[in-house]
């Protein structure tokens, strides 16, 4: 079970933890961040494209966003412009964190149902599973890029979560 308190700190952790490697990102060249490095989804672009496009489609099945308008095999295609995704990718990370206030003092309750094209068929789950499949999809993903980067010369900070700047977390978890 999670609770509301924990789904804000995610938000926020997945906000600071995309700051710092679109950053990181940012200071590499357009060719080294296109540049095809085996990965799924072959490059850093790639990645955060494909992780800018999974947020918008599972947060589209809460209403707070529109769904991507490519099938996810074009994932890493989405956005193409580096800029725009950098900024999409800032926006979005704010209204997850609006989402996640929504949420009611205590356990997180209830399910989630959708159209799965993964799977081909409706699909029925309980929040305190799927969220939490949310943001490990994007810290799965994240991970990659932040080896691809490093791979590639940059600089990339720390990522633990115990590390995150203390006004970065929500109001009321530390005394």
């Amino acid at each position: 079970m999670i609770t509301s308190d924990y789904l804000r700190v995610l938000s926020r952790y997945n906000r600071w933890q995309n700051a710092e490697l679109v950053g990181a990102a940012a200071r590499l060249t357009d060719a080294d961040r296109r540049k095809d490095r085996e990965a799924f989804w072959l490059s850093i672009h790639g990645t955060f494209s494909h992780i800018y496009w999974g947020d918008r489609i599972w947060f589209s099945r809460f209403g707070v966003c529109e769904a991507p308008s490519v099938a996810q095999k074009q994932s890493a295609s989405f956005i193409d412009d580096w800029p725009e995704l950098m900024a999409k990718r800032a926006a979005l990370d704010d209204v997850i964190i609006e989402w996640s206030n929504g949420f009611a003092s205590g356990p997180v309750t209830g399910q989630l149902k959708w159209f799965s094209g993964s799977v081909g068929r409706e699909v029925e789950f309980p929040l305190a599973g799927i969220i939490p499949h949310i943001f490990n999809h994007q810290t799965h993903h994240r991970g990659q890029a932040h080896a691809m980067i490093t791979a590639a010369g940059g600089d990339t900070a720390d990522t633990d979560m115990f590390l995150m700047p203390r006004e970065q977390w929500p109001t009321g978890i530390f005394p």
